[in-house]
Order: structure tokens, then sequence, then C-alpha cells
């Protein structure tokens, strides 16, 4: 059986006309509903920064976010034990175990290890109030129907950054025979025989990574064989399909544009570890590269995945940092926990870098996750830099915020043309999103004098302990309500 995806319904956005940044008058400031503001029950902290200073020590890396949040996600598809180490301790694993606890899953918590047993789900619910400030939560859905024919789920939200349709999630699903239906702002699926789902054909129109892992975790329970095409190739669907075979599921293709899954009937327990987190190591390696500028900066980063950051090492290296790291495993990727905690990567900068050119795109392109992070550094670069994001249509919204630190930034459409400065200077900024959060951070290290960044939640969602792990190398950046 075959079927294939309908092109998604793109949201229409205005573009300004190429216009040079000097002050946020031009971006709109995100409305509540975008999931941008702060629950009131939070306490406002933010950071306060003084730049000027080049990073040098050591750091490890915490585990990847966005491999752990669905490998949570797929303890739903068994009643035994699954044991996942490696597991960072951030905002968004606070909300899916909390969003996973209220549906009967039983949790327990031993520093950075998780132990789950989802043999007492009592409600395939997943309530608004959660899924509102993480678009992840959406990844309950394929294990709830596969595995017990029902499920509730919010419509997500997230970060404002632009429209993140999950239309190819209910599409791949309904060809897998799930029976769905929107009703209250909520994805519904209610099968009363509670049939298997049934292998197919799956052809989707965007590559979307939550969508490639939905339906990849469904097909493990489905009767017969189904083929993902135009899968997802980044490392976390990789490491969430090693977790799966662990726990039983035959898969094969995981890394390639092609993922054929044999259904079985049920999965056991198993133990994986989370493999590092690319993005955190790619954010620490610019902000290095950038305070290179300060005198000699030289950081080793600990537990590392150098063979999924080709397209970043190599962005770097054209900046002038100086980039080593230790040897791959077979086919790029260790396989054993031994091997991903023995990977490391050093970096090293001294003098202003050079400013880079980038284009975002689907792994194993440059990441979009990326993106925001080396405009900061392009701020203070060398020459001219052209970043164009490709993913997503509101991905600059970070650029009024480095324009109060005294950033050149000219944004026509989806390209910014970013002209690098010799100094920016310390103000007082506001974050507007994950990445975006984590530009400002590097702007402020390498900035004269005090910034200081409000709404870091948005910061703490995929970030663990940043500043602490910074004060280590030496910056100079407090945690302050």
């Amino acid at each position: 059986m075959s079927h294939v995806i309908s092109e998604a319904e793109r949201v229409g956005f205005e573009r300004p006309a190429f216009e040079r940044i000097t002050r946020p008058v031009y971006f709109r400031r995100p409305e509540r509903e975008s999931g941008l503001i702060a629950p009131l029950s939070l306490p406002m902290e933010k950071l306060k920064i003084h730049g000027g200073q080049p990073l040098a020590g050591e750091v490890l890396i915490s585990g990847a976010k966005n491999a752990a949040l669905p490998i949570l996600a797929a303890s739903l598809l068994t009643g035994d034990e699954l044991r996942v180490a490696n597991v960072p301790q951030l905002a968004d694993i606070g909300t899916l175990t909390r969003l996973l606890r209220g549906m009967g899953v039983r949790i327990e918590h031993d520093g950075t290890q998780v132990t789950l047993r989802a043999d007492a789900v009592t409600q395939a619910e997943a309530p608004y109030e959660l899924v509102k400030t993480m678009r992840a939560s959406i990844l309950v859905l394929g294990p709830l129907i596969a595995r017990f024919g029902r499920a509730r789920v919010s419509l997500p939200g997230g970060c404002a950054i632009g429209a993140r349709p999950v239309d190819q999630h209910l599409k791949g699903l309904a060809a897998l025979g799930a029976e769905l239906r929107i009703a209250g702002g909520y994805i519904v699926a209610d099968q009363p025989t509670r049939r298997r789902l049934r292998g197919t054909r799956v052809v989707t129109d965007i590559v979307t990574v939550t969508g490639t892992e939905n339906l990849m975790m469904a097909a493990t329970l489905a009767s017969g064989h189904t083929v993902l095409e135009n899968a997802a190739r980044e490392p976390e669907v990789v490491d969430l399909a090693n977790c799966l075979i662990a726990m039983g599921a035959r898969i094969c293709g995981a890394g390639t544009d092609r993922i054929e899954i044999e259904g079985v009937e049920t999965l056991h327990g198993a133990a994986h570890t989370v493999m590092p987190d690319r993005i955190e190591t790619g954010s620490f390696l610019v902000a290095v590269a950038a305070s290179g500028q300060h005198g000699n900066a030289d950081v080793l980063l600990r537990n590392t995945a150098p063979w999924s950051l080709d397209a970043v090492l190599d962005k770097l290296r054209e900046t002038g940092a100086n980039i080593e790291h230790s040897g791959n495993g077979d086919n790029g990727a260790p396989r054993r926990k031994e091997q991903i905690r023995g990977h490391w990567i050093r970096v090293r900068a001294r003098g202003r870098p050079r400013a880079v050119s980038l284009r975002t795109a689907p792994y194993p392109a440059f990441p979009t996750d990326m993106q925001a992070q080396f405009m900061a550094l392009n701020c203070i670069a060398d020459g001219v830099g052209r970043i164009t994001e490709t993913i997503f249509e509101n991905r600059f919204m970070h650029v009024p915020e480095l324009a109060r630190l005294g950033a050149d930034i000219a944004v026509e459409g989806n390209t910014a043309l970013v002209q690098g400065k010799p100094t920016l200077s310390g103000a007082h900024v506001m974050a507007t999103d994950l990445r975006a959060s984590a530009s400002l951070v590097i702007a402020g290290l390498v900035a004269e004098g005090e910034t200081q960044i409000d709404r870091i939640y948005h910061l703490d969602r995929g970030y663990e302990k940043m500043e602490q792990k910074l004060a280590a190398l030496g910056a100079r950046i407090e945690r302050v309500k």
C-alpha cells in the first residue's frame, strides 16, 4: 500500500524591504499566545554578563535534548522498564516527564539517569497546559496510538520561530490506519477495536524530524512493513532508532532518507545512553571562537559527537579558529557509551574572527539551530557575513536584540547581512526563543561593559547550567533575579 502526502500548506508572512537594523522597531514583540511569555509562577531570572574575557579550560557537554525527548516518549511503547542515561537536566525534560507521569508512567531520576515504566498508563492525554510550552510533546502521539489505540494530544506550542505544522504527523499516522480528528484544539484518536496500525509507505513532502520520529515509533508496533521516504537524517533520529532497536524494534536505514520498519507484536525494556548534544557543543565552540578577540581562547569540550558537526566545524575553521577532535567510530558514529564519552573537540582562537556566510538546511547541511550563534559571532567579525535561513520563516527575532548591543545587521526576507564591528556595547536585551538566547549570551561575552538578558527561561529549555559552565571557563557571568 502506498500513501503519498500532499504538499504542506505554508503560512505566509510579510518580509520587510532591505533595511539596516538599528533598533527593534522593525520587529513586533511576540504576544502571550505565542507561548513566549513565561508562566507567572516562574521567577523572572536574568543573566548578567561582563564581557571581555577569553574562554579557557574544559567543559563537559550534556546529553542531547532533541534525542532525549523522543527516547523518553518511546517508554510508552512498552510496559517494561526503560533505563536512559546521559539525560540533560533541562526545563523541556521536566515538562515531558511531568506529562508522562500524568499519564501514569512511573519515573525515577538518579542524576542524569532516568528510569521509566509505562505498565500502568491510565490516561492517554497530553493537556494543553503542558503541550503549549513545548512542541516536542507531540512525540507522545505515535506511541499512544500504536500501543493503546487512543490518544488526546493538544496541538503544540513552543518557540515562536515560525510555522511548524504537524500535518505531516497526522497524515502519516492516518496512512498507517489511525483514525484521527481535531476537536477543541486537540488531536483525538479513538479506535474502539484497538486494532493494530498497518504498515505502509509514507512519502513526506517536507523533511520533518519530529514527524519522522513519531512515525518511526508508531510503525514499530504496526503489522507488516513500513517505509518512510524523505525521512529526516539527523543524528537524533539515529539515536532514537538505536534505542528502539535495543527495545526489540526492527529498523534499518536510520540516518538516510529512507527508513524501513518491520513491525513487531511488542517491545521490551532496554538500557540506552543519549548521544551528546551537538547544538550545545556548537554553541560553546562559537563562544570560544568569538572570545578569542580578547586574548588566547583555548577550550577542550568532552563528551562530544564530532561526526555530527561537520558543517559547523567547517564554518568555524573558516573564521580562523583552530579545531582538533578525536577520531570517528565505525561509519562516523560510535555505538558504545564508552566511545561516546571518550570523544572530544578542542578549539583555539586568538584575534578577531573572519566573517562567514552560511545557509541553513536539513542535516547534514548547516543546522538552523546554530544560525543565531554564528550571527552573534559575525557581529564582531572582520568582514561581512551573509546568513540565509531556509527552515523557519521567523527565525531572525534575535536581530533587534543584537542591534541593541550595537550590531550592524540588514535583513531582506530570509537573508541577513551582518557587517562585523570591532566591538559591541553591553545593553539590556531580551531572549525571544531558545537559540536566540544563546546568541545573546555569546554577544554579551564579547561586548564591552555589562549585558543583562531577560527571559532566560528560554535558555533553560535547552542548555544545562550554561552560566555555570561558562563561568568555569573564565566568563564573568551570573544568574540574578
